[in-house]
């Protein structure tokens, strides 16, 4: 069955809804103890015996919890990671503490999560415009390519946003472990993250494909008319060519006659 720019249109359009509310799921996680918000989360790790640290923190985008998305810090948009205890605190691991943050985190995870955590912002604002640029592709190759280009743009950011955040939470996880604390990654958290990173793809592929529908087969048909017009010139040199064999015969016949 032949592909059509509504059908790929759709299609990418799906994806692309998938993939804000994936984003969605992760900014605004803390917000509530509804699921999957409860549920989401980058990293859990044990921080009891660090100073002003609770039992057990859970980090997430805007905040500092206990499981369970209880006992919050208030929402502070790129909270430095160190947040989650006081400043120049004892027991938690050297290597994520430093002087920024209020002499609360290390120079590296202040500026990698620092920079994922704004970056994850660029990809929902360049998301939701590729969406909303997506209604186009369903009208013709010129709206797929406008569709495909912002989507593009998107999983750019994107990319750096995922990247840094999983560079981030990974090695802080390790830090603790090598403290001899129990940490885990979330599973929700990253799952939505790659599943949103996955729909941007597959919605950017499939806007691309759509600004190629209907290219070959209108070089095809241009090629094809060439192609008459080519026949119809050498039918045209053929009969001149027969009408001047017959002119040159006629005149070797009065020439023989004369």
């Amino acid at each position: 069955m032949a592909l059509s720019h509504a059908a790929l249109g759709l299609t990418s359009l799906i994806l692309l809804a998938a993939s804000i509310l994936f984003l969605l799921f992760i900014i605004l996680s803390g917000v509530t103890n509804v699921t999957p918000f409860n549920q989401t989360y980058f990293l859990s790790a044990a921080t009891d015996g660090i100073t002003g640290a609770r039992a057990r923190t859970q980090w997430t985008y805007f905040y500092m919890c206990s499981p369970g998305n209880v006992d919050c810090s208030g929402a502070w948009p790129a909270p430095p990671f160190g947040w989650a205890w006081n400043a120049n605190p004892t027991g938690a691991p050297s290597s994520l503490v430093g002087s920024h943050g209020n002499n609360t985190t290390s120079s590296y995870f202040f500026y990698m999560w620092r920079f994922g955590w704004v970056f994850y912002l660029m990809t929902l604002f360049f998301s939701v415009l590729a969406f909303f640029s997506g209604f186009l592709a369903c009208c013709g190759r010129l709206g797929s390519a406008i569709a495909g280009l912002s989507t593009m743009i998107a999983l750019f950011f994107y990319t750096i946003a995922v990247s840094l955040m999983t560079a981030t939470f990974v090695k802080a996880r390790d830090a603790f472990r090598a403290d001899g604390r129990d940490a885990t990654l979330g599973r929700y958290a990253f799952g939505f993250s790659w599943a949103a990173w996955a729909g941007l793809f597959l919605s950017m592929l499939l806007f691309f494909i759509g600004s190629r529908v209907g290219k070959d087969k209108g070089a095809a048909a241009a090629g094809t008319g060439g192609g008459g017009w080519g026949r119809s010139r050498f039918g045209r040199k053929r009969s001149v060519r027969s009408r001047r064999s017959y002119d040159l015969g006629s005149r070797r016949v009065k020439d023989d006659y004369s």
